[in-house]
């Protein structure tokens, strides 16, 4: 099966509407949503009114642009901070945040079940963020959520070394949280011409495929009657089936 999900919805009013569109169309499955955001209550509205299924998107790497409580607020700035100091700060366990890690995830799970009225359908991440360090070596995100795998990649396409840590966090995942099997980039796989590979894929597995409708070329392949066409020769099902 094919799970579409669209990140970003509350973020803006834009990133909400273009991924709303996309999900009027039957172009998308899923969405993904910011909590203590601009257009986080009115993205809440719309997806409750037309029984959009939503998982939350854990923000560890922007501030709030909506009001929120001033030790939140200073929480997020540390974290901020430090996981975007470098590339590599995803992979850095650093003990001195991991109460504002936590904190801040649930205060964003908090907000997520008081503007839906209900637990998310799963979990990913910012920037991918759920994967940091803090996280998947905690025991912060509870067992058996479901949540976003790490980038697929075939053999190739990564250094052995990139693939091997890939592989080995997938597994610690698999053994806590219920994950799809692969994980796939909208923009990657239309530009680097794997997207048949991709379909075909998700004909034999549960595959995942992030999108950002706000991307014009994105939204403009997502609506496109190539890609209309492909949906109709698959099983496209939502994260409650993983």
């Amino acid at each position: 099966m094919l799970i579409i999900n669209a990140d970003d919805w509350g973020r803006s009013v834009e990133e909400t509407d273009a991924a709303f569109r996309c999900y009027k169309a039957g172009r998308i499955t899923s969405v993904s949503a910011m909590v203590f955001m601009e257009d986080s209550q009115r993205a809440a509205d719309l997806a409750n009114e037309h029984n959009l299924e939503v998982g939350l998107h854990l923000n560890l790497t922007e501030g709030f642009t909506a009001k929120t409580a001033s030790l939140l607020e200073r929480y997020q700035e540390r974290i901020t901070h430090f996981l975007r100091s470098t590339k590599y700060s995803l992979l850095l366990y650093n003990p001195f945040l991991q109460k504002e890690i936590s904190y801040s995830y649930h205060a964003q799970a908090a907000e997520f079940e008081r503007l839906f009225g209900r637990a998310p359908s799963h979990l990913d991440g910012h920037h991918h963020m759920h994967l940091c360090a803090n996280l998947l070596f905690s025991n912060t995100i509870p067992a058996g959520t479901r949540m976003r795998r790490n980038f697929s990649f075939w053999s190739g396409e990564k250094s052995w070394l990139n693939r091997t840590y890939r592989g080995l966090v997938d597994r610690r995942l698999q053994r806590r949280y219920r994950v799809p099997d692969h994980l796939f980039d909208l923009t990657q796989s239309v530009l680097e011409k794997k997207i048949a590979r991709v379909i075909e894929l998700a004909k034999s597995s549960k595959v995942e495929l992030m999108t950002h409708p706000v991307i014009p070329t994105e939204s403009e392949y997502l609506m496109s009657d190539q890609f209309r066409g492909m949906l109709e020769r698959l099983d496209t099902a939502s994260y409650a089936l993983v």
